[in-house]
């Protein structure tokens, strides 16, 4: 018995294979923010195409310092009352040794820190969706660097810090359904009550410009998102991590399968907007459920969040919100379904020996999820929309109403996303009268 003793006594020791592992799924997280991009970008018309893509692009410089200074410290620190952290150690990233570990695991500090901060900068890139064609990019600057600092950090470490009150309680959240999701969606609301409705909404067409940019972008985000659900147990050792991954495919694929039949049959036609669409609401809906269900409860959660989140998609024209890309339809309420739905559908045989309702566990679990759900919802909503409020007030919130018709591209960034100069070819002419200009080669659906 004394070996078996010893060894079960014996500290974690740095692993090679775990750590690279973190490093590859901290890269694939990252590259989450410019598919966002993309996928936004596409979805609004030419004149924000720019502005889009810079609203998602900020949010990485600005969540990177602040994460190192504090934000890793006030998300990851010693707990305080459940509901902050705090190292002084850790601001700046200061007495964190190369290969100091991360309690409990293999893998260093600064690994876990690497990919939380990925975690932190997308966060807030997923709301700018809700305020396209009307936002002062200065004003969407300084609301990132307020909102991580007030309600993305301390969220973060109510449901994933230790001692944080949802953690504690026993919220399952395996990779952000409420400390990203919820907290994103429910914060675009917020906001969008504040600013109001951009300038000919429910009147003027706003197709998206480019629907291969948006097919591209989902694209980038399904790929990215293996990183940030498998890596989101921290190593690969037991198999709880393949089976995310596992979920996470299956999860998105039925997801985007329902949202196609329910728009084929509400609308008519099968759309390449729905099929990203359907996939992003999956992915959601799956990030905090995939640890905790069977592969076929992974099926049922991506079908339940795929017909929901189109449903939902629709209540902007009849409530009179103007939640320009749908985040609100798809990021706050997929992540409410997804974490709702752990409550019914986990298995007891995935990240813990939890079960669901459907698996004769009852309904304890499904109220403890109620509880992170609610507050987090609540708190972000509430604190978003004040932070609006006050910037609004202040420096103004959105741009004047011309730069906003005439292209918040140009007024904000002094670019255009496309330079139609050259539109008319470049064949020489040697003879014959000059053509009359073609009113389309002038025109570009705004």
């Amino acid at each position: 018995m004394a070996p078996a003793i010893t060894l079960a006594a014996e500290a974690p020791k740095l692993s090679a294979a775990n750590t690279g592992f973190m490093l590859i799924c901290s890269a694939l997280v990252l590259i989450m923010t410019p598919g966002l991009a993309f996928f936004y970008g596409g979805m609004v018309r030419v004149k924000s195409t720019l502005n889009m893509l810079m609203m998602s692009f900020i949010s990485i410089g600005i969540v990177t310092i602040l994460w190192v200074l504090y934000g890793f410290s006030m998300a990851f620190g010693t707990d305080s009352g459940g509901f902050i952290g705090w190292t002084s150690d850790w601001v700046g990233l200061s007495h964190i040794g190369l290969t100091d570990l991360w309690p409990g695991y293999t893998i260093p500090i600064f690994v876990f820190m690497v990919f939380q901060m990925m975690f932190a900068i997308i966060t807030p890139a997923l709301i700018s969706g809700a305020l396209a064609d009307r936002v002062k990019f200065t004003a969407w600057a300084l609301f990132v660097a307020l909102w991580a600092t007030v309600v993305y950090f301390p969220v973060a470490h109510w449901v994933w810090g230790a001692g944080g009150w949802a953690f504690e309680l026993g919220v399952i959240d395996f990779a952000g359904g409420t400390a990203v999701h919820i907290n994103a969606g429910a914060a675009a609301l917020g906001v969008i009550l504040v600013i109001g409705k951009r300038v000919g909404f429910k009147k003027d067409p706003m197709r998206p410009h480019s629907l291969p940019l948006v097919m591209l972008g989902s694209g980038l985000l399904w790929f990215g998102w293996f990183g940030f659900n498998a890596g989101s147990w921290l190593g690969n050792d037991d198999g709880v991590g393949a089976l995310m991954f596992v979920n996470t495919q299956v999860a998105t694929a039925a997801a985007m399968l329902a949202w196609l039949v329910y728009e084929k049959i509400r609308h008519g036609a099968f759309t390449t907007l729905g099929a990203a669409s359907g996939a992003v609401a999956g992915l959601v809906a799956i990030t905090p459920s995939g640890g905790a269900v069977s592969p076929l409860g992974a099926i049922a959660v991506g079908a339940i969040a795929g017909l929901l989140c189109a449903m939902a998609v629709g209540l902007k024209y009849r409530f009179g919100y103007d939640d320009s890309l749908d985040v609100v339809g798809v990021h706050m309420v997929g992540g409410v379904i997804g974490s709702l739905l752990i409550g019914l559908f986990a298995s007891g045989k995935g990240q813990s020996t939890v079960e669901g309702l459907f698996y004769g566990g009852g309904l304890t679990q499904f109220w403890k999820q109620c509880a992170g759900v609610f507050a987090v919802l609540g708190y972000s909503l509430v604190v978003s929309a004040i932070l609006a409020f006050l910037i609004d007030k202040t420096i103004g919130m959105r741009v004047p109403e011309d730069d906003e018709v005439a292209g918040i591209d140009q007024a904000e960034h002094a670019e255009t996303a496309y330079d139609f100069s050259g539109a008319g070819g470049g064949a020489v002419r040697t003879a014959g009268p000059a053509p009359v200009a073609d009113a389309a080669s002038k025109k570009v659906d705004a």
